[in-house]
């Protein structure tokens, strides 16, 4: 089964490489400057679960392919119009799409451009950056994959890419429940991005703070109510569970958007949070604390402009 991943940044280059190290027949679509990167220096991933140094093999956009069995898309979700461009040469009839981007605005866009049927259910758990030379940097024990049919069926094509993954250096686990499981994503990272980027500090001190608990769980709260007003599949105590979560996790643990505003990057407020906004509008839900997030995010949206 041939596999094609979309780029080679931190999360697809992280997933891709652990398909390769096993022996996966894995393929990283690229532009120029990153297959130059790639090329000089390898794929280099440091972790915490082990490292290792990969030659993948290499396609850049545009360059003729047979279409591939499995396409990943594991890119941020502004670049996921131009990711979709650069794939779509090398999507065939059957050809599976998984997606492991944050959130559920992507979805509509995928079904739209290469079908439904054709589209997988998918998310992924990890906490993983590229140093300046481009190397991968994965620092918690999470590095999870979840996948699985919209409708729970446990398909052919599912079985397929469970043995595909079996004994990988990576957890991958196919769900009967992925629309559950990527709705109850979307509240954590929501809740956890919010928070660490309003108050730029990893989640420990927040969640000590005197307020902390109680910011958290409303905040919790607020995106839950959304959600469950938009029809989403969440438990009736989901904010306990992911209030007990947050509480648990490593002291030090920032959000992927922290650090992408650390670093001056782009970020996907408008797709997270923005897009959360947008259904508590529609359905005349307020939200004072999450309209504080995205107002917070949109500042730094408009400094970083300034200084481009």
């Amino acid at each position: 089964m041939r596999m094609l991943v979309v780029g080679a940044g931190a999360v697809g280059g992280y997933f891709g490489g652990r398909l390769l190290e096993k022996g996966v027949d894995v393929t990283f679509l690229v532009r120029e400057r990153r297959k130059k990167q790639l090329q000089e220096r390898g794929l280099v991933i440091h972790s915490v679960h082990g490292n290792a140094a990969l030659k993948p093999k290499l396609l850049v956009t545009g360059e003729r392919a047979e279409p591939f069995d499995v396409i990943i898309f594991s890119n941020k979700a502004y670049h996921l119009p131009e990711a979709i461009r650069d794939a779509k040469p090398y999507v065939g009839a059957k050809t599976m799409i998984l997606p492991l981007l944050n959130g559920m605005a992507h979805i509509d866009m995928l079904w739209n451009e290469f079908g439904k049927e054709n589209v997988l259910g998918g998310l992924c758990f990890i906490e993983t950056t590229l140093n300046e030379h481009g190397e991968i940097v994965q620092t918690s024990a999470s590095h999870d994959v979840r996948f699985g049919e919209w409708s729970g069926e446990r398909t052919k094509r599912i079985e397929a890419l469970e043995q595909l993954f079996s004994g990988c250096n990576a957890r991958f686990r196919s769900s009967e429940k992925i629309v559950t499981d990527m709705w109850n994503k979307y509240l954590f990272i929501a809740t956890m991005s919010g928070v660490t980027t309003l108050f730029r500090a990893p989640i420990g001190p927040i969640r000590s703070g005197k307020y902390g608990q109680e910011i958290i769980f409303g905040l919790l709260k607020e995106i839950a109510t959304v959600m469950r007003a938009h029809g989403a599949p969440i438990a009736d105590n989901i904010e306990e569970q992911q209030l007990a979560q947050l509480n648990k996790i490593e002291a030090t643990m920032k959000s992927s958007m922290q650090r992408d505003m650390e670093k001056g990057q782009l970020i996907e407020a408008d797709h997270l949070q923005g897009y959360l906004l947008s259904l508590a509008e529609q359905y005349d839900i307020a939200t004072p604390l999450l309209k504080m997030v995205y107002h917070n995010l949109k500042i730094y949206e408009a400094n970083r402009s300034k200084v481009e």
